[in-house]
């Protein structure tokens, strides 16, 4: 399954389960909410949090993204990219959290001066993850 054949399962839900692993190999688990962007799904969170902190030091990734019902998902592995202040010029991260707000809400935001203040002062990040491995239940 091609990673654009999940756009009917995001246009029922965009909240998907992220996975990475804890210094002790143990996973932690978050809600975000992702887009389709740069051949991959991604979302924006903050450094300093749990996922960062775990990505930075080991990049594997997963994420189950379900149908509302649960009775159909996608799980989706391989090695996240981290897009940060430290790696990407500014413009460039400017322009990535425009384009996974987009992804994410489907939807322009209302004030994208303020829009990119915020993410300056959270210090928000883009998690990118072309997924290595696609798996499939139940979905058309």
């Amino acid at each position: 399954m091609a990673l654009e054949e999940l756009d009917g399962l995001l246009a029922q839900n965009r909240i998907a389960v992220a996975t990475t692993y804890r210094k002790d190999g143990r996973p932690q688990q978050s809600l975000v909410t992702v887009g389709r962007f740069d051949g991959g799904l991604a979302f924006t969170t903050t450094q300093g949090r749990a996922k960062f902190n775990n990505l930075a030091r080991d990049p594997r990734f997963a994420l189950l993204l379900a149908r509302p019902d649960w009775r159909g998902y996608a799980v989706l592995d391989g090695d996240a990219e981290v897009r940060s202040a430290a790696n990407t010029p500014a413009d460039r991260l400017r322009d990535d959290l425009r384009a996974v707000y987009r992804a994410a809400a489907d939807k322009e935001h209302p004030d994208w001066d303020e829009y990119d203040r915020v993410m300056r002062e959270e210090r928000r990040v883009v998690v990118l993850l072309r997924p290595g491995r696609l798996f499939t239940r139940n979905l058309p």
